[in-house]
């Protein structure tokens, strides 16, 4: 009798602690104060009217974002599910998901929409201080449906998909990140100033399609920020490219770089703000080296049209103003006395326009050079800045 009533004690304690467990293991207020202190590094901060836990998913209701550039104003981001809740050491939070409800704005005939926002693997820090990598706000991926906007009745701007990760790596040495905008798309038939409607007809331009691509990483040691892809790639237009290599951007220049920011932003005094803001960011330039970048345009129609067009409001043909274009260069290079840099350019614009395929201006010294060099040479000596730089420029490579 005695075991029975044992076991039925035990039974039923278990029942207790099943029911009673999810409320006390997860604390949505928390996690939403803790969420916002993250941000507040940035200059912006989270409020929200009450946040509920339920088993390992929390809803917070209400939800906006204010920024401290902008007193008064905020922005409204509604309802937001996280789930897979779980803590974490140091008193943080992780969610498997965070879901946002769609975005719908409208005013007459104009409205913005946004669908399926959404991000994976957040990990919100205990104590966001931005010491470690643990101290600061991650996530693992983000991405949206379809985002449109529509004046008039009529789309003008529109998106696909955005989908962008950021995957850690071994030891948390640092990270690889990527991202893609797709259907990118645009239409410029309804631009009313005359000029620039002539313009976007002749150059084919009333509607632009195409996508968004940026790839790179970041360790954190040597604070080695290498964004090996920013590109736009346009139907009939072209795609532009740009790399950049550098070193010096760690966390501590992170967090003095925020902590200047917020600062500039909780300033009253603008004026005054950005003045302290360019001071204290010709400070931490001092702290980074520059290793490599490039420009790079991979023409697709886009040059002739340009050069037919432009040369339609000087009264010449395309080819025309192309062979003017070559002899102007020489001129314009021999003012900057940089003669191999000069050569190079020539040469370039020379073989770019016989025959438009591609154009890259790349910058990549023999040794790393501190910016701190940079800043000397741009304002003791400027023409060895492209010796400085190891600058190079050569067309359809």
């Amino acid at each position: 009798m005695t075991h029975t009533r044992t076991i039925r004690l035990m039974m039923a304690s278990a029942a207790l602690l099943t029911l009673a467990g999810p409320a006390f293991a997860l604390d949505g207020a928390d996690m939403m104060k803790k969420l916002s202190a993250a941000f507040e590094v940035n200059g912006t901060s989270v409020t929200f009217d009450k946040a509920e836990a339920n088993g390992d998913v929390v809803t917070a209701s209400g939800v906006k974002l204010q920024v401290a550039a902008q007193p008064g104003e905020s922005i409204k981001i509604g309802d937001v599910t996280f789930e897979g809740v779980e803590e974490t050491d140091g008193g943080g939070y992780y969610a498997e998901t965070v879901s946002f409800a769609d975005v719908n704005v409208s005013e007459k005939e104009d409205s913005v929409s946004i669908k399926d926002i959404a991000i994976g693997g957040l990990a919100i820090p205990g104590n966001a201080s931005g010491g470690t990598i643990n101290e600061i706000l991650l996530y693992e991926s983000f991405g949206t449906g379809p985002m449109e906007v529509k004046v008039k009745g009529k789309d003008v701007f529109k998106i696909a998909s955005i989908e962008s990760n950021l995957t850690r790596r071994e030891n948390d040495a640092g990270f690889d990140f990527d991202g893609t905008m797709n259907g990118l798309y645009a239409d410029l038939s309804e631009v009313e100033d005359a000029k620039a409607k002539d313009a976007i007809e002749k150059l084919g331009l009333k509607q632009i399609d195409g996508q968004m691509t940026m790839k790179g990483s970041w360790e954190l040691e040597s604070g080695n920020l290498a964004v090996e892809e920013y590109a736009l790639d346009f139907k009939n237009i072209g795609r532009l490219n740009i790399a950049m290599d550098f070193s010096g951007y760690t966390l501590q220049f992170m967090k003095a770089l925020q902590e200047a920011n917020k600062a500039a932003q909780a300033n009253p005094n603008k004026e005054e703000a950005n003045q302290a803001m360019g001071l204290a960011m010709l400070g931490l330039m001092q702290q980074l080296t520059f290793n490599s970048a490039s420009i790079r345009f991979d023409d697709a129609s886009i040059t002739k049209k340009a050069l037919d067009y432009a040369g339609s409001q000087q009264g010449v043909t395309g080819e025309q103003l192309a062979q003017s274009l070559k002899a102007m260069v020489p001129i314009m290079m021999a003012q900057l006395n940089v003669p191999e840099l000069q050569n190079q350019v020539s040469a370039a614009v020379n073989a770019y326009l016989d025959a438009p395929k591609s154009l890259t201006i790349s910058a990549e010294p023999e040794k790393p050079v501190p910016f701190p060099m940079i800043m000397g040479a741009a304002m003791g000596a400027p023409n060895t800045i492209p010796s400085v730089l190891g600058v190079k420029v050569t067309a359809n490579d």
